[in-house]
């Protein structure tokens, strides 16, 4: 994928560089908050955090497959997990897509999916913060645009998704089910 540079960072935030979205962003109460792409180590801990994405999910396949699904996303090039981390705890977490793409002088996009915080740790900035991460990500491998994904419909949800920098008019999406789970 093409490289184009990144686009100008003008906040800082404990040796790590934060977005111009980021700014005006009220950190001092997460004095511990590290953003980081998220490792091996850390599926245990993203597994639980899963808990507070949605109320009811499909039930996980046997442990062995959900390692080997882990250790296919963490090598592949275009699948980015990234967390937010309170000390030791995940408390945030987000999935970036990057796609080659043939249009856009073959610039990539990129999705960001499953964008999740652990509800006791909600309205503090974690998931602004991850964001930014997952968008400088983004940049800085010249996507020419990211789309998120979420199946909220509360205003406040789709609002907080404009303060982040999403547009939420700024395309229709639309998604399709296989016959079995589309009723």
């Amino acid at each position: 994928m093409p490289r184009l540079p990144p686009r100008k960072l003008v906040c800082w935030r404990e040796s790590r560089i934060w977005p111009a979205r980021c700014k005006g962003l009220d950190l001092s109460s997460t004095p511990n908050m590290k953003t980081r792409k998220l490792l091996n180590t850390d599926l245990p801990a993203l597994l639980d955090l899963y808990k507070h994405l949605h109320a009811t999910d499909d039930p996980l396949p046997a442990p062995l497959v959900v390692e080997a699904v882990w250790q296919e996303i963490l090598a592949s090039r275009h699948l980015h997990y990234f967390g937010v981390f309170e000390g030791t705890e995940l408390v945030s977490s987000c999935n970036l897509t990057l796609i080659p793409n043939l249009t856009r002088g073959c610039r990539p996009y990129g999705v960001i999916e499953n964008v999740v915080t652990h509800a006791a740790y909600r309205g503090r900035g974690y998931a602004k913060a991850l964001l930014a991460e997952a968008l400088d990500t983004a940049w800085s491998v010249g996507c020419y645009k990211v789309m998120l994904m979420t199946g909220r419909k509360d205003e406040a949800t789709l609002k907080f998704y404009e303060s982040a920098g999403f547009d939420r008019h700024g395309k229709q999406a639309f998604i399709a089910k296989p016959p079995a789970e589309a009723a």
